[in-house]
């Protein structure tokens, strides 16, 4: 029997690559995102099941679960990064960054638990951030939310590992995704020269492919992590070695 896996943030970047990684693996997967003609798309192109769902919207994650009919694997991948000092945040923008990095994470989460359980099991998987283990400049919202993902999924793992719930974080550094072009433009920068500059700085000399993220996600979603949980897997090139 197939395993059932659901995907938030499926449209692009990590969040896609880890759906066309579960595909090649042999999951039936449930791919959810806001961007509909992306992800209907690539919904096509996997032969995948999709829900085009804004995932801070309370109640999506029932949606998406009862659909489904079930889930052994979960992979949170939506997320948002917005690049200002604590001082340039307004109450807004921390909600926002809230809402889709924490609280949609939590709710996923949360729904999946009980569909696990029924199912005598089943993995999680969280995506954090480097600068969710350590901060970085000017994003006072993204490092706090994700460090509060990373002690999520610990929380969870303590407390679903009598349910065969195994719950693992994955901390990639800079990926070549919309997401980076993103925080990229916010700064200013030429996308290129950013992710040469941020290259520069690793011992790898090379930001990740989003395949690279995927297929960490994919080992701690597999039955070959077994003994896994409670863990977070930095995937940064050698970024955060120095401390």
């Amino acid at each position: 029997m197939s395993r059932i896996a659901v995907v938030t943030g499926a449209a692009s970047g990590i969040g896609a690559a880890s759906a066309r990684r579960l595909a090649d693996e042999g999951a039936e997967l449930w791919l959810v995102d806001r961007a509909e003609e992306a992800l209907g798309q690539l919904a096509v192109r996997l032969s995948a099941n999709w829900v085009a769902a804004d995932v801070t919207e309370p109640g999506a994650a029932e949606r998406v679960l009862d659909r489904a009919g079930g889930v052994d694997v979960l992979v949170t991948a939506a997320g948002a990064i917005l690049r200002r000092t604590a001082e340039e945040t307004s109450d807004a923008d921390w909600e926002a960054a809230l809402a889709v990095n924490l609280t949609a994470t939590f709710r996923f989460c949360r729904a999946a638990i009980p569909a696990m359980r029924e199912r005598g099991g089943g993995a999680i998987v969280t995506l954090g951030s480097g600068w969710g283990l350590v901060a970085g400049p000017r994003a006072v919202a993204y490092a706090a939310t994700k460090a509060a993902v990373v002690n999520l999924t610990r929380a969870i793992a303590i407390d679903h590992g009598p349910d065969g719930i195994r719950a693992n974080c994955v901390c990639p550094g800079d990926t070549d995704t919309p997401l980076l072009h993103d925080e990229l433009a916010q700064l200013g920068e030429e996308a290129a020269a950013g992710i040469a500059a941020s290259a520069a700085g690793r011992p790898l000399g090379r930001v990740a492919a989003p395949e690279e993220i995927a297929a960490a996600v994919a080992w701690l979603a597999s039955p070959d992590a077994g003994q896994v949980t409670g863990t977070t897997l930095v995937v940064d090139g050698g970024g955060l070695a120095g401390g």
